[in-house]
């Protein structure tokens, strides 16, 4: 069995063949690539193998911040900032930085989390004089470059029951193994429905669009539990040489990039137990799908697998039951959404055009 590939990056679509004859047909054995085998077994842990005292030894002169972008999340924000200021900022003085980007927030979401201990900066005062975006992406680029640490770890806002091993499991590898440069998360999401709790139904984007895909195309990612994890840490100089997609792309695009600027050998993943946050409808989970499949395109025009002026479609087309413009014989409204992408590109790039002092939100 044989794979195209050279110097450990693909040139063609990684689909594996045999050779028959001296004709190439494709594989249909269903087993666990090697390479992804040995991955997972090698860079994954658990949180609980990173406690915080250890991590304080090993630590030494590296700067260590923590950005949560946050969009309305006054209800969850502050316990999550006054956890990390009480357990790894007072009590073992692990992280250096705690910084909230306001993405546009319309209720107290900086207030709340400026009182619990967070400095607060606007998303729009971190990218002022380039082009505006919306969306997840730009408020991560903007904690970036609002941070100052030698590690950056990312959490998102709107974690309920959060705990302070969140953030030592994520940089506890990039703190003791010089070789890692990336982690991500993963965790059990329970899905609460009206039939009861579904201890693994969080993660419905994952599995029915973000991992198909990676597998397809990216298939050494294939071990990442949870590829669409808002929850990671990497080294500064690193994530400076990636772009950041405006919107719901961010994690796939990051995966992909990295894949490809620091191999994955350089990427780890850490169990971080379980996760409970808001949990979106169906028709938001189908408009980040295509925000999605969108950047995976991106990555694929840029290698070459895809013609490079075939552009899709950026409109998508939902239906809403009842309505007052309910169109007859649907009785449902149809609402068309912008899902199309743009990305900032790596703040490496750009850092000469980013305020040097930050700007409060």
């Amino acid at each position: 069995m044989i794979r195209l590939a050279r110097g450990g990056k693909w040139e063609n679509p990684p689909w594996i063949f045999r050779l028959d004859q001296g004709v190439p047909v494709r594989n249909t054995e269903s087993t666990v690539s090697p390479v992804v085998e040995a991955w997972a077994t090698y860079r994954t842990t658990s949180a609980a193998d990173w406690p915080a005292r250890r991590l304080l030894r090993a630590k030494g002169d590296t700067r260590v911040s923590v950005v949560l972008p946050a969009r309305n999340e006054e209800a969850t924000v502050g316990a999550i900032v006054s956890t990390i200021r009480e357990h790894l900022v007072d009590r073992v003085p692990l992280v250096d930085e705690l910084i909230v980007v306001d993405s546009r927030s319309t209720d107290r979401t900086a207030q709340v989390a400026r009182a619990a201990g967070a400095e607060v900066v606007s998303q729009d005062a971190m990218t002022r004089g380039l082009p505006r975006l919306t969306g997840k992406g730009d408020a991560l680029w903007a904690g970036l470059a609002a941070a100052e640490g030698d590690v950056v770890a990312f959490v998102d806002a709107d974690l309920r029951e959060f705990r302070p091993h969140f953030v030592t499991g994520l940089i506890g590898p990039l703190l003791t193994d010089p070789s890692v440069d990336f982690v991500k998360g993963f965790y059990h999401r329970p899905l609460v429905g009206t039939a009861g709790v579904e201890a693994d139904g969080g993660g419905r984007v994952t599995e029915l669009m973000a991992r198909p895909v990676l597998n397809l195309f990216w298939p050494e990612l294939a071990g990442f539990v949870q590829p669409l994890a808002g929850e990671y840490a990497g080294r500064r100089e690193v994530l400076e040489q990636v772009p950041f997609v405006s919107g719901y792309g961010v994690e796939t695009a990051m995966l992909i990039d990295l894949l490809e600027l620091v191999g994955l050998d350089a990427l780890a993943q850490v169990d971080l137990g379980e996760r409970k946050h808001r949990h979106q409808d169906t028709a938001a989970l189908g408009r980040m799908s295509a925000q999605i499949m969108l950047t995976a395109w991106s990555r694929l025009q840029r290698r070459g697998w895809v013609s490079p002026g075939a552009m899709p479609a950026a409109l998508l087309t939902q239906f809403r039951r009842g309505g007052s413009e309910a169109l007859p014989n649907l009785e449902r409204e149809i609402v068309v959404s912008d899902v199309s992408i743009e990305e900032r590109p790596p703040l490496a790039q750009l850092r000469h055009r980013v305020p040097r002092r930050r700007v409060a939100a």
